[in-house]
């Protein structure tokens, strides 16, 4: 197949979250899978690039067609990714990726990112390259399946088939009604059955009644999105494009994240020798000036300091838990400026229990993982999270709250019910929490300090069913593969823009 992504963000060129890490790891197994796959976004603000690192320029300007009378004209660089056979293509245009942030303020990036879609497109058709599937992940990127159903449906590209991703359903993509009439969009489109929402434009609205087909980034995810608590105001729209939409669990990095390769580590392990982790351990209590000591419970943390992820809780009962228990943690993120706050005081309140690192520091997030015991995770609403699978590869056990993602991949702990099933031993790879209240992450923390202080077989058998678990991309691929073909057959049967049937 023919593979086109549209995306904001694409590891290591241009990240804030897992959006970046998805979208690279899936386009580089598709390439691997014999699949032709580009991946179009911005080429941001950053350093000049240079023909000798692979980055070669499109011959010719490339024309944007915004309207019938207005054409702008950009400049794209090409270059294969990484070593696959995938090839990304970064758009070069100043007046609106100049800035080297990739978010900047809204409307701004509603136009940005409009001129980045018409831009992809219109450089397919300009180069002859012509996609089975346009590919679109999350909010950026709405506008394609809208594109492709109007201005574009009646060109070459008009026959792709489309795919939204949603990987986060909180951030919409909400603008100004003028964005249809800076891409030329017919009038209908500002109708509540397309894509106006509040008095203006909802464009992950307008990809969810646009595309194709329709993916969330887990199974859970994709039913909770469907359900007025963690709909944001489109659970009608999904609702009634169910049949259309399906969750696919994202996978992991695992060559980035592997405990007996990883360079960012002091020492490395598997399951099978687990005495490097010890010596990680260690390593990071005397880094941040924590009581060495082998038999405390670590418990790591790292999250941006924002309400999704849940933070506000822990902060509420960490000073009595750390005033009481036998326990460390250590936390790594930035966000709300008074959530920042109340952990850097737990901290000084605390200094041989409690270390806080604000900021962002991917060697030392790899050292947390590898080090910690446990790893919390009490997000409200979680569409897949990385870190839990990162933390199971690493032997640290997830306590989480089981949402979304996480509730797809930790299994709760259950210890043997009766004799007879003691010798099979525990099952589960976590601890799980089911309300998003203080009281629920209290609970659940207490559980896993008595897993470790008073379960140590069970600690260790569950240590291995974590370690052992796959999350490699290959199954995900495999599954979006399937998700690509049903919609091309589906687009096949789709009525073109002259009345006629698509063959």
């Amino acid at each position: 197949m023919k593979i086109l992504m549209l995306s904001s963000e694409l590891a290591p060129f241009a990240k804030t979250g897992g959006l970046g890490d998805a979208v690279a790891s899936l386009g580089k197994t598709l390439a691997g899978a014999g699949h032709d796959v580009r991946i179009v976004l911005p080429r941001y603000g950053t350093a000049p690039l240079a023909t000798e690192n692979g980055w070669t320029p499109h011959p010719h300007p490339v024309a944007v067609h915004l309207s019938p009378r207005e054409t702008l004209f950009c400049r794209v660089w090409t270059a294969p990714f990484e070593g696959t056979a995938a090839r990304v293509h970064l758009v070069e245009y100043n007046a609106h990726f100049g800035s080297p942030s990739i978010y900047t303020t809204f409307p701004a990036d509603a136009y940005r990112f409009a001129f980045l879609t018409v831009a992809a497109l219109d450089f397919c058709l300009q180069t002859g390259w012509i996609p089975g599937i346009v590919h679109a992940h999350d909010w950026p990127a709405a506008l394609a399946p809208v594109v492709l159903n109007t201005t574009r449906r009646a060109t070459p590209i008009g026959r792709a088939a489309t795919l939204f991703t949603i990987h986060n359903l909180q951030h919409q993509g909400l603008a100004p009604k003028d964005i249809l009439r800076y891409l030329h969009l017919p009038g209908w489109l500002d109708t509540a059955d397309n894509l106006e929402c509040l008095g203006g434009i909802n464009l992950m609205k307008g990809a969810i009644y646009h595309a194709t087909k329709l993916t969330t980034v887990s199974p859970t995810y994709a039913r909770e999105i469907q359900t007025p608590a963690h709909g944001f105001g489109l659970d009608p729209v999904l609702r009634h494009r169910s049949t259309d939409l399906s969750g696919i669990l994202n996978g992991m990095d695992t060559t980035s994240w592997n405990p007996e390769t990883d360079a960012h580590l002091p020492a490395r392990f598997s399951a099978a020798d687990l005495s490097g982790k010890a010596v990680c351990k260690a390593a990071l209590q005397r880094r941040l000036a924590l009581r060495e000591n082998p038999a405390v419970p670590l418990f790591g943390v790292v999250a941006r300091l924002y309400d999704q992820k849940g933070l506000d809780l822990l902060a509420t009962i960490l000073p009595d838990l750390l005033a009481r228990a036998h326990m460390q943690i250590v936390l790594l993120g930035k966000g709300e400026q008074w959530l920042e706050e109340q952990y850097l005081w737990l901290a000084r309140s605390h200094p041989d229990k409690c270390a806080v690192r604000i900021g962002f520091d991917n060697a030392l997030a790899h050292q947390i993982e590898a080090a910690s015991d446990f790893f919390l995770m009490p997000s409200r609403f979680e569409p897949c999270g990385l870190n839990q699978m990162y933390s199971m590869r690493y032997g640290a056990l997830p306590v989480a709250h089981a949402t979304g993602g996480l509730a797809d991949t930790v299994q709760d702990w259950m210890p043997p019910r009766t004799n007879a099933d003691a010798s099979a031993g525990a099952t589960g790879t976590g601890v799980l929490f089911y309300d998003a209240t203080a009281g629920a992450l209290r609970n659940a923390i207490i559980r896993a300090l008595q897993l470790y202080y008073d379960n140590a077989a069970d600690f260790a058998r569950l240590r291995r069913n974590a370690m052992a678990r796959d999350f490699s991309w290959t199954r995900s691929a495999a599954r979006y593969e399937g998700v690509y073909r049903d919609a091309i057959a589906a687009r096949k049967g789709s009525v073109a823009a002259d009345g006629g049937l698509v063959q």
